[in-house]
């Protein structure tokens, strides 16, 4: 299998794992976005609470140029170390919401 296809599953796996994580809250749904395609994969919360309208993206992984960036994580997780506990390369993720300047500073990909 090609490394493509491999980060592919991997992000594919952990995103689902991450979604069926129970919330306990039956009026916010967590939805799965795979666009296959361009490789942009997220998790966003829809729903209502209180009478206020829940909707955001609380994950987002793109695969850019053989790299896998995590453009958001709005978990306490540390989604880069899942990521590489499931078989991706650290220099092969990019933190892509920290600054290209702080980048060099952690064991990760620049970009």
């Amino acid at each position: 299998m090609d490394k493509l296809t491999h980060y592919r599953q991997i992000v594919q796996q952990l995103l689902r794992e991450y979604a069926a994580i129970d919330s306990g809250d039956d009026d916010v749904k967590t939805q799965i976005i795979f666009d296959t395609e361009r490789d942009h994969y997220q998790l966003v919360n829809v729903g209502w609470k209180n009478q206020h309208r829940i909707y955001g993206c609380f994950l987002h992984i793109d695969i850019q140029d053989g790299k896998v960036w995590l453009q958001h994580n709005g978990t306490e997780n540390e989604v880069a170390e899942d990521l590489v506990n499931l078989g991706i390369f650290k220099h092969d993720i990019v933190i892509g919401f920290h600054s290209p300047f702080k980048r060099q500073f952690t064991d990760y990909a620049v970009g």
